[in-house]
């Protein structure tokens, strides 16, 4: 009886500890089922980041964007040193890429010095912006990352993203490019007479001297003082334009081919990355086209 007595509590011992191992390995099992559901990796408008360099935060498509500019610094030097008279192969394409571009640049300008001055800086923002759209085409471009976790959700984040698909880089081009604009037509022009463009004071100042000979000057140059006014409104608008119509392409398409991988990721996406090739030399030579537009405007006298 005795041994009886002691063997029913270490039989219920054991079994309790049998169903407790058990409880605890659904435990454990529904623990990774849920983390497993809880990564995702979801397109944002903003860039993710992914390090830092002291206070500077370095994003996936800054580290992109830095990536394409390496990469153009090494062939650009790698094409410098291997130049010679009669060109060949690779050298004979760039070229024939160049001498395209100097001509479409004088059919703009109607100069071939001013095209000289301007063509080294639109032809960089077509090969960075055009680089930049296509590398975002690229695999392991969005799919190579590491997972984070934060207040027990765990996202997914991609170590590289289209530079172009992030609008601070898109508004910094814009920037520079109306800037450097700008700055052109104060060495070409002088900056008193860039300055009228804008705040038309030379129009006001004229109304006492020519009051006399033309009366209509008071309706005419008050016209031309409020034109100038919105010019400034103009620049601002080109930074808008330049930064939201680049940026809104590009990230439309990253999203779309996307959602096409998630319908069907083996063979779908193919014919709408060959039309998002397409679509990155549209937008780098528009972006290009209209930069070299703002240049030729900004370096021609108002006068003529």
């Amino acid at each position: 009886m005795s041994t009886d007595g002691h063997s029913e509590p270490i039989e219920q011992k054991a079994a309790n500890e049998a169903e407790q191992h058990v409880d605890n390995e659904h435990a454990e099992v529904e623990a990774t089922h849920e983390t497993t559901e809880h990564v995702s990796h979801e397109i944002t408008l903003a860039a993710e980041p992914i390090g830092h360099i002291g206070n500077f935060t370095v994003t996936n498509s800054l580290l992109n964007t830095w990536l394409v500019v390496i990469i153009l610094v090494i062939v650009s030097v790698v094409l410098r040193s291997k130049l010679k008279q009669i060109p060949k192969g690779i050298q004979n394409i760039f070229e024939i890429i160049v001498d395209g571009g100097i001509k479409l640049c004088n059919s703009v300008t109607g100069d071939h010095k001013k095209s000289m001055k301007v063509f080294p800086i639109v032809f960089t923002f077509f090969i960075l912006i055009l680089v930049n759209n296509w590398m975002g085409l690229l695999p392991g471009i969005g799919s190579i990352g590491f997972i984070e976790s934060q207040g027990g959700h765990s996202a997914f984040i991609p170590f590289f993203r289209g530079g172009t698909a992030d609008l601070n880089t898109t508004l910094a081009l814009a920037l520079i490019a109306v800037v450097g604009a700008n700055v052109f037509g104060v060495i070409a022009v002088g900056g008193w007479k860039h300055f009228n463009k804008f705040v038309n004071l030379k129009a006001l100042g004229r109304i006492p001297f020519e009051i006399k000979k033309d009366p209509s000057i008071l309706i005419v140059n008050p016209i031309k003082f409020l034109v100038g006014l919105v010019e400034i409104i103009g620049e601002v608008a080109k930074v808008a334009s330049l930064s939201f119509r680049l940026f809104g392409n590009v990230f439309a398409g990253e999203v779309l081919l996307s959602s096409i991988a998630v319908i069907l990721a083996v063979g779908l996406p193919i014919p709408f990355m060959f039309l998002e090739l397409i679509v990155g030399v549209i937008q780098a030579l528009i972006f290009a086209m209209l930069t070299l537009v703002y240049f030729t405007i900004a370096m021609t006298d108002e006068e003529h």
